[in-house]
């Protein structure tokens, strides 16, 4: 059995944790190369997390939990057999799929095959769906492979569609945000919040300037 060790890569310089905001994939899933298997919040983006190589995942990390960069957040047998009726990779599902003849311009289009990505919002999509409070069952992904992209989500919220009903709700913030907020917090706590205003009377200044003008 060969088992490849998915470590948190580093998002940037002066980062050394992130938090997994969320699975994409279910312990146990078989993944594909390059599918994307999970989002982590640092203090500057969120970003996704790509599967190295394909395989039978295990997860080794919770939603929530803080990691550091270069610490393993899951497993990937990559001896596992692709169990049948799964997805087929990308390089599968093109030499699968006959390419179009030329000579038949009304040839009928090839069909879409679905993936993992169907109906999945990127990182930018999902977090215009949350600000817009729209459902994203609700709307139609353009993007590769079905996924929903920024594009998708204006599109609904300038239709006025998908427009889930308005609850009250507490959910944990991620690390960007609560970073944005201690920041704030610390502004108004630390920093001098007022105006100062001079004000001074310019008349006499202005009567001297009219009465010598002419003689300069």
């Amino acid at each position: 059995m060969s088992v490849l060790e998915m470590k948190v890569p580093s998002p940037g310089e002066s980062i050394s944790e992130v938090e997994i905001a969320e699975w994409l994939v279910e312990d146990g899933d078989y993944v594909e190369k390059d599918q994307t298997i999970a989002e982590v919040d640092s203090d500057k983006a969120t970003l996704e997390l790509p599967a190295e190589e394909a395989g039978l995942i295990t997860l080794k990390a919770e939603v929530g939990d803080l990691v550091e960069v270069g610490q393993v957040v899951c497993l990937i047998d990559t001896s596992a057999a692709r169990p049948e009726g799964s997805s087929k990779t990308e390089t599968e599902v093109n030499d699968s799929v006959p390419s179009p003849s030329p000579v038949s311009p009304k040839q009928a289009p090839l069909p879409k095959i679905d993936s993992y990505a169907k109906g999945h919002p990127s990182v930018a999509a999902k977090k215009m769906i949350d600000e817009n409070e729209l459902s994203a069952e609700l709307i139609d992904g353009t993007g590769r492979d079905g996924r929903i992209t920024k594009d998708d989500v204006k599109l609904a919220v300038s239709a006025g569609l998908a427009r889930s009903d308005r609850k009250s709700e507490s959910k944990k913030m991620s690390m960007l945000r609560r970073k944005i907020a201690s920041r704030l917090v610390s502004v108004k706590n630390e920093t001098a919040m007022l105006t100062t205003f001079n004000e001074v009377n310019m008349k006499p200044i202005m009567d001297l300037r009219k009465k010598y003008k002419d003689g300069v």
